[in-house]
């Protein structure tokens, strides 16, 4: 089954918290209790879990955070499931890992986040935030160490992003990279934001991205958004 929906910008997100120690989600949700953005409305410490709960309260829940190395269902996998199934939900993944191959697969997954467990409460709270705001979040250690990976590895035969797009929307890709919600980058470019969402659906069109995570990814990877590593 596929639960199709769009995702709203939401008050208060209402998160699944998966991890297969139960300290770490007694850990978020005492971290994040006097956070009136967030509210834990269900605990799995398995995949296999998350998925039963979602099967019956999906529409209860916004989003999704979860650990990548889980027993059974990984948190990667996990994430490709719920994709499938419940696009409008959003994905936060929580890790210790920050290698290249295990950042692009959560990319190609289109988790709209990720994190690295050491990270401190503000910046967990900044993903929220603008995940909850329609935008996505990357931690820069996440992004450099992509970057470092990708340096030197560009596929020829893949076209270059920027012969695809006009200055503009070039201009807009940047914006979106820089983890800007729409309403910011209409208002940073003094236009509207029903210009920018137009903008935003022809860039996803001219480049064959699946999302704006999607497109994210292709932009770092044409370094049509430089790093501060």
């Amino acid at each position: 089954m596929v639960v199709k929906a769009k995702f709203k910008e939401c008050e208060s997100a209402r998160i699944l918290a998966v991890d297969d120690h139960q300290v770490l989600i007694d850990g978020l949700m005492s971290l994040l209790k006097k956070d009136s953005l967030v509210q834990f409305v269900h605990e799995a410490n398995s995949g296999e879990e998350a998925l039963q709960i979602l099967e019956k309260h999906h529409s209860e829940i916004d989003m999704i955070m979860t650990d990548i190395a889980m027993p059974g269902i990984s948190g990667l996998e996990l994430t490709r499931e719920v994709k499938q199934r419940y696009p409008r939900i959003k994905v936060l993944v929580l890790s210790m890992y920050n290698e290249p191959e295990v950042v692009d697969a959560i990319l190609s997954s289109e988790a709209e986040g990720y994190i690295l467990k050491n990270s401190g409460k503000a910046e967990l709270q900044d993903a929220i935030q603008k995940i909850c705001q329609g935008s996505s979040y990357y931690s820069p250690e996440v992004i450099s160490s992509f970057m470092h990976h990708r340096n030197g590895e560009r596929k020829k035969d893949k076209k270059d992003i920027r012969d695809m797009l006009t200055s503009r929307e070039v201009e807009i890709v940047q914006l979106i990279c820089e983890e800007l919600t729409t309403a910011e980058i209409a208002e940073r470019l003094f236009i509207s934001p029903r210009t920018v969402d137009t903008h935003r659906k022809h860039i996803l069109e001219k480049t064959a991205s699946k999302s704006v995570v999607s497109l994210i990814k292709l932009a770092y990877e044409f370094e049509l958004i430089a790093t501060s590593a």
